[in-house]
Order: C-alpha cells, then sequence, then structure tokens
C-alpha cells in the first residue's frame, strides 16, 4: 500500500531481458541518492511510476536496487523498460501519515498527456484517460499519475477518452520526475482505490434468497 506521496526520484539505468521468449519479462537496474536504501530490505516493495515492484537485488552503498518486472506488468503500464527518470515511494507504514491518499500499486490504465505547460506560477497538466475509466474520475477526487497522488480539477467526457485537468503547485513539479513530461508522454494511472468498492458494490446483482 502507497499513499501517491514520492519519496524519491530515481533512474533506470540498465534494462536486461530475463528469457529469450516474449513471455519473459525484464530485469531494471535502479539508481537513486545514496542515503534512500538505509531503511530498505530483499523483498520490500517499491513503488516505480505508480507500479509496485519487489526488490530482488541491493546495494544501498552504491544507492542501487534491481526488480524483475513481468511480460505481463510490462503490457498494462508505461515507462519502466526504458531508461529513464522514474519517482519512488516506499511501502506505507503502519504507523506513516497518510499525505496523498490510498494507493495500491496496481496501474489501472495508461493515459497519454495532452498538454503541459506553465499557468501562473503553476503547470497546468491534461491527461487523456481510457474511456473505461472515466466513470471512476470526479471533479476534486484524486488520481495518480506515475505514482504521484494528484487532485482533479476539471474533467471532459469526449470520444476518445476522458481529459483530466490537474494544476500541478512547483513543489510537486520539482521533486518528482513529472517536469520531464511532454504532450504526447505515456503516463500510468491508478483510480481512487475507494471508487472500485463503490462500483463492485453498485453493480453487483443482488444475491437471491
Amino acid at each position: 500500500m502507497f499513499t501517491g506521496i514520492i519519496t524519491g526520484v530515481g533512474r533506470i539505468v540498465a534494462v536486461h531481458a530475463a528469457g529469450e521468449a516474449s513471455t519473459h519479462g525484464k530485469r531494471l537496474t535502479i539508481t537513486c541518492a545514496s542515503d534512500y536504501l538505509t531503511d530498505v530490505g530483499l523483498g520490500d516493495s517499491i513503488a516505480l511510476n505508480g507500479a509496485c515492484m519487489t526488490v530482488m537485488a541491493l546495494e544501498p552503498a552504491a544507492g542501487q536496487f534491481q526488480v524483475d518486472i513481468s511480460a505481463e506488468s510490462l503490457s498494462k503500464t508505461a515507462g519502466l523498460d526504458d531508461l529513464g527518470t522514474i519517482n519512488l515511494e516506499k511501502a506505507l507504514r503502519a504507523n506513516d501519515r497518510l499525505g496523498g491518499h490510498l494507493v495500491s500499486g496496481h496501474v489501472d490504465g495508461i493515459g497519454q498527456v495532452t498538454h503541459f505547460a506553465p499557468l501562473g506560477e503553476s503547470w497546468d497538466l491534461r491527461v487523456l484517460a481510457p474511456r473505461a475509466l472515466g466513470k471512476f474520475l470526479a471533479y476534486k477526487g484524486s488520481i495518480t499519475v506515475n505514482g504521484v497522488s494528484l487532485t482533479v480539477n476539471r474533467i471532459s467526457d469526449t470520444a476518445a477518452g476522458c481529459e483530466v485537468h490537474i494544476n500541478l503547485i512547483p513543489h510537486t513539479v520539482e521533486n518528482t520526475a513529472l517536469h520531464t513530461l511532454q504532450a504526447g508522454s505515456q503516463v500510468n494511472l491508478e483510480i481512487d482505490l475507494i471508487a472500485r468498492y463503490v462500483e463492485r458494490m453498485l453493480t453487483l446483482p443482488a444475491a437471491s434468497e
């Protein structure tokens, strides 16, 4: 479980095939700040751009760790099989503050950035989400974009999908990898966890007596 509050920014520096077949995944090597891994152990969970992964190898002194990502996970996410900067979040502890919202680390869909530009002192980010996710998105609701817990300022439903408008404050842009986005970038999206349960309760047929 996570909160969408990014605890570090890392970089994928190597991507190796886990096997020769297309059904095999990849092993990623990620570097981060030298002190980021001091409380991390083998088997711990770290979200990479919003996707929960398990630490398989660890070199704390070098600020480096490795994860294995399956072909299935690669097909459901964006940006985890390329070199580049990524958002990191360690798993939530029971006594931690819930600064963002409840995030599972399971990507619900891939969105596409349609607009990203300065707006006053902030930044205007717009993401086109798949139409299937539109019913879970609401004004002032929560959405996770590449692992970052964000508030929806406006939504526009179109034939192509649901465009989500988000205002990013300078702190978020400066302390996450979201500053690397541009129009056309693909991003990992996770809807609000509570919305999933509400949808399930509303659509499940009543049990016959």
